[in-house]
Order: C-alpha cells, then structure tokens, then sequence
C-alpha cells in the first residue's frame, strides 16, 4: 500500500482511507418501503384480462401499386356487374360508372358515390345512410396461430371495422364477394 508524507512522517495509506470513507450505514442508500399494497390486484378475483381479437385488423395491408389498382378495379367491377343486374330488376336504382367514379342513385334513400384513391389506396364511399368512409385493403387471417396462405382479404373502414361489402349488402342489398389469398398480395 503507498504511503504518503506528513509533517510528522509517514501515513500509511490505511489510515488516509479510513478518515476520508463514510460510515458503512451512510454508503448503503437502500430503502424499503413500508407500504401495505404487494404485488398482488387489490381485488380477490380480478376480471381476466381481454383478449384482443384477431380478426378485426386496424393496419392496412403493404400492397404495391399495381396489386391497389387490380384488387379496386376487380371489386368496383364486380360491384358495378351486380348493381347493373339490379337496375334491370327494380326501376329505382340508377347506375352510372365512368372514369373510375361508380355513382348508384336509389330513390327515397339517395345517391351513393364510389370510387379509388390510388395516392392513398383506398376505396372512397359517400352513403346517404352511413356516410362518408374510406377502406383500406385489409388481410385477415395471417397471423402467427393460423395456417400460411389461408388470409383473406376484404375493403375495410379502419376507424370501425366495418367491410365495404357488408354496407353494400346491408344498404343496397347486394352481394360483392370479395377476398383473395395473402400470397397473392
């Protein structure tokens, strides 16, 4: 151990140590709290925790601009094959379907307005009953507890999770089936 020089000699370095360190009770800074609440829920039988449900995605699906253009093109013609059937059916549905805006007249509830956003990709909807939405291209059925290639994809509102064809059928009372397998996204 070094030593150093004092006005009376040499000071082992022992010494120096020991007047300079704290009391081992003021180094130790740990503290423990006297509290009455454990680890434990204040509850004796806490509700279980929810579950979140892993149908209803609110992320839209990474699609390239091309696979946009071919999945809004398919649904919208699907849509318009249908709607052009219903129109010879009953005399109060108009349709009309030019430049990519599909407009749908339906007397006594109004004019519906469908068409693409490709710089958002997106299907945009203005309904006389539910409003204005905008749906996303979404695949369920991919995740990590489900069979590879076994999604299915769907137009769907992300702020409610509501399918475009399910406000098509409720709303205009038809039928668009829609759907694809993820891996061909």
């Amino acid at each position: 151990m070094p030593s150093r020089l004092s006005a009376k000699g040499f000071i082992p370095a022992v010494s120096i140590a020991a007047t300079t360190q704290r009391p081992v009770a003021a180094i130790r800074d740990f503290h423990s709290s006297m509290a009455t609440r454990g680890l434990m829920p204040d509850a004796e039988n806490p509700a279980p925790k929810m579950s979140e449900d892993t149908e209803q995605s609110r992320v839209p699906t990474d699609i390239s601009e091309s696979k946009y253009n071919k999945l809004a093109d398919e649904y919208l013609e699907s849509l318009v094959t249908k709607l052009e059937a219903e129109q010879e059916k009953r005399q109060d549905v108009d349709v009309e379907y030019s430049a990519g805006v599909l407009e749908v007249s339906v007397v006594n509830k109004g004019i519906y307005v469908l068409n693409k956003q490709p710089p958002n990709k997106q299907i945009w909807l203005s309904s006389p009953l539910s409003g204005p939405k905008r749906f996303d291209w979404v695949v369920t059925g991919e995740s990590m507890h489900e069979k590879e290639g076994t999604g299915t994809g769907d137009w769907v509102y992300l702020r409610d999770g509501t399918s475009l064809s399910e406000i098509i059928r409720k709303e205009l009372g038809v039928d668009v089936v829609v759907g694809t397998e993820a891996d061909d996204i």
